[in-house]
């Protein structure tokens, strides 16, 4: 009899569908009560509110407690994103489905369909500082982003053109090596949509890697080993074939067809930097005049410090804050104002 009982726990237990539940809290004060679940099918599109990417909605409740649970996910690891902001529901046509809210907050994890997630509030009341999962490599873009605040900071203590250069150099290696360290592919999709980007500055770095580094068709290899059906992976292969592709075109061009190709592109670049220049002229007194408005009052006092040339430890003493939510605060006022350092947002506010 105890043995029939074994098996049916074991027949039950084995035939039950899988369930993941993600909780955590938020500041009920600061933030609207709405929180978005989206999975990322496409890595181009990790940062922002998409709406062919959200899942699920659900609503933070008085204390600022919410969940999403359920058994509606895929059974191999994903990329998923918890999304809150300030911008209000009748807002949503402009704000949040064109991919971005200028006042907002979101997390990237990795999970699957019977993951437990929870999201803690940290010091000072943050939310998405911590993530404790069943799954061990559900904070891999936490840690990524720790890393890429780290360069940031860096950058901001080198002001010549040839020390940026160096600089890219080095964290251009230092991104790449990283993400093959976590031993999880997706983490290491997350680094090379980065340095891939065009806009990016390691962009330049990626094309001459691209030429003799086996990195690219190694995490090819271990993407189709991991994640051989996934959307990821025939969109990385597809990206790596067509940027090897346009190598090998580029390299087999003619002297004469690479100096039409040139001559193109600078005049292209003539007609568009007059173009941004006109632009420029024309918006930055306007524009320059609404920043702050972006920015809640403690961003802005963080702000002020940082015009200041004052490091996040000064600025941690001077408001008595800790220096990981001085760097959260510095975080949030990049992505509000759109730069990557702090020259960056020097150079909007002081000419």
């Amino acid at each position: 009899m105890h043995r029939y009982l074994v098996l049916f726990l074991f027949f039950f237990v084995s035939s039950a569908k899988a369930q993941y539940a993600f909780s955590g809290y938020i500041d009920a004060e600061e933030w609207q009560n709405t929180v978005y679940l989206s999975v990322v099918d496409d890595y181009r599109k990790i940062s922002g509110v998409f709406a062919e990417q959200i899942i699920a909605k659900t609503y933070a409740d008085e204390n600022g407690f919410f969940e999403f649970k359920g058994d509606m996910l895929e059974q191999d690891n994903r990329i998923y994103r918890i999304h809150i902001d300030k911008c209000s529901e009748t807002q949503q046509e402009i704000n949040h489905f064109n991919g971005h809210c200028n006042n907002s907050l979101e997390l990237l994890f990795i999970a699957n369909n019977s993951d437990i997630l929870n999201l803690p509030l940290s010091f000072g009341n943050q939310a998405f500082c911590n993530i404790e999962s069943s799954n061990p490599r559900a904070n891999a873009f936490v840690r990524i982003d720790s890393l890429k605040e780290d360069m940031r900071f860096a950058y901001g203590e080198y002001r010549s053109q040839a020390n940026r250069k160096l600089n890219n150099k080095k964290w251009f290696k230092t991104l790449q090596d990283f993400g093959k360290s976590l031993n999880e592919p997706l983490a290491e999709l997350y680094i090379y949509s980065y340095i891939s980007d065009r806009s990016s500055d390691l962009h330049n770095y990626y094309v001459e890697d691209l030429k003799t580094n086996s990195y690219y068709e190694e995490l090819k290899d271990r993407l189709n080993n991991a994640y051989p059906e996934s959307s990821y992976t025939s969109q990385y292969n597809n990206e790596i074939e067509a940027d090897k592709y346009m190598l090998e075109a580029y390299s087999t061009d003619t002297l004469e067809n690479k100096n039409y190709f040139i001559y193109g592109l600078l005049f292209a670049s003539i007609i568009l930097n007059l173009f941004l220049v006109y632009k420029y002229l024309g918006s930055k007194k306007s524009k320059t005049k609404n920043l702050r408005e972006k920015l809640s009052k403690q961003e802005q006092v963080v702000l002020d410090q940082l015009l200041q040339n004052k490091s996040n430890k000064d600025i941690a003493t001077a408001l008595f804050l800790s220096v990981s939510t001085v760097k959260t605060h510095t975080n949030n006022i990049y992505k509000k104002l759109n730069v990557q350092s702090r020259d960056e947002a020097k150079s909007l506010f002081i000419k």
